[in-house]
């Protein structure tokens, strides 16, 4: 099967300069063929007219708590710890699979409204998140999550390698399965051990919250000596490709060491200003030749899963914190929303970019708007102007999952009523 989009501005992400182009994209089956000029040779079964489309990769979004989406507007003007200890651990206490596989549809029909195609999910019962995500037809690295001692770990572990082999390059090769210790505080030395030992064996990638707010960082100091990175690498956990959300507090010497162990730090600005954690120096890791990457967190400390109100908020605070227009250009924050959240998590051969060869993993643009037009600058127009609203047809694999705005592999009248039941028993008399 072949398909060829005509005719469109076209931003490949294969440069990390200022680079688009006007032209064409083919796509056989789930391959993207070529970019640019149409061969003669390519023999098109269906034509997509691309004039006043901008084509683009698809987002990837490399922080999320997918479920989460239930508890969207439950819990908010409050500080971290009060935050999870007061309103949301409580709620999540009572989750069940069904609330799971609700949330994560839900949330799959959002992320897909927003040209979402990738995304790293750290939350409970895998397996619900998993049968939603395969539904829906985009990828997620869904992580199996550790939290608590020693005897809890290990009680998970059965658990664990079932999901593995269960899932793992499932769905096309759509799902890909990591390990999720949720944080310094929430698991002991053992668990942390335990979790880094199970990656390497499986091969996976660790996903973790660190240095999220100044409260973690100094309770750490105080207990172990040492920054919550640097007690990381201290129990193993650098030894494994890992990439960490957030990262308000790393230290000079941590984004070294990040560097050194090739962590992928995530950017989570919404959330890191919601709660009031403050600013990532997102300008350092860029400086000493990190790729951070983009994430939104989950639905209840966002509240949305919004890559462009991402990518635009990333692009302002940075400049108006610092009082520099030059800082994070609108190329880069593009890069940390798909080649770097791509290479995070280890799908950047696959995904991220538009090249020959790579699975075809695209959205297309519609900037036949008043708030899009005229189109000086595309780039520019996605980070400073873009609304998610505009993403207009959405592809994975090679495979519409979104075309003119409607959802072609979910119900999303049937998600939005079993969301809304579930989320009513769950914050019932909270």
């Amino acid at each position: 099967m072949n398909t060829l989009i005509q005719n469109a501005v076209i931003i490949p992400m294969t440069s990390d300069t200022h680079f688009h182009l006007t032209g064409d994209v083919g796509i056989t089956d789930k391959i993207i063929s070529h970019v640019g000029k149409t061969p003669e040779e390519f023999i098109p079964d269906t034509i997509i007219d691309g004039r006043g489309f901008i084509v683009m990769p698809g987002l990837v979004n490399t922080h999320n708590h997918l479920s989460m989406t239930l508890l969207r507007s439950y819990a908010d003007d409050m500080d971290l710890f009060s935050w999870l200890q007061d309103k949301i651990w409580p709620v999540e206490a009572k989750l069940s699979t069904e609330d799971i596989y609700w949330g994560s549809m839900l949330g799959a029909a959002e992320q897909i409204r927003g040209g979402i195609t990738s995304f790293a999910d750290m939350y409970f019962h895998q397996e619900q998140t998993i049968k939603a995500i395969t539904q829906a037809g985009i990828r997620g690295n869904i992580c199996a999550t550790f939290m608590g001692d020693k005897k809890a770990s290990e009680e998970r572990l059965d658990v664990t390698y079932k999901l593995h082999q269960d899932f793992n390059g499932s769905a096309d090769g759509r799902i890909s399965i990591d390990m999720a210790p949720h944080a310094i505080y929430t698991c002991t030395a053992d668990t942390l051990k335990i979790t880094a030992d199970l990656a390497q064996e499986l091969g996976c990638r660790i996903h973790t919250h660190i240095s999220e707010s100044v409260k973690e960082q100094k309770d750490c100091m105080e207990a172990h000596g040492m920054t919550p990175l640097a007690y990381l690498e201290s129990l193993g956990c650098l030894e494994v490709p890992l990439y960490a959300a957030h990262g308000v507090y790393l230290t000079d010497e941590d984004i070294t060491m990040a560097k050194r162990n090739n962590v992928h730090v995530v950017h989570n600005p919404t959330s890191n200003l919601k709660l009031g954690n403050g600013f990532a120096p997102v300008e350092k890791f860029i400086a000493a030749g990190l790729a951070p990457a983009l994430g939104t967190d989950g639905a209840s400390s966002n509240n949305n899963l919004n890559m462009f109100e991402e990518m635009h908020i990333a692009s302002l605070i940075h400049k108006g914190l610092h009082g520099d227009p030059m800082m994070l250009k609108a190329h880069e924050i593009l890069q940390m929303a798909t080649i770097n959240g791509a290479k995070a998590l280890g799908l950047d051969t696959i995904t991220g970019s538009l090249a020959p060869g790579k699975e075809a993993d695209l959205m297309m643009i519609d900037t036949m708007k008043p708030h899009l037009q005229p189109l000086n600058d595309p780039i520019s127009a996605v980070v400073y102007g873009a609304q998610a609203s505009d993403v207009d047809t959405l592809f994975c694999q090679g495979k519409m999952v979104m075309q003119k705005r409607a959802l072609l592999t979910l119900d999303e009248e049937d998600i939005l009523k079993n969301a809304a039941r579930v989320s009513e028993r769950l914050t019932k008399n909270q």
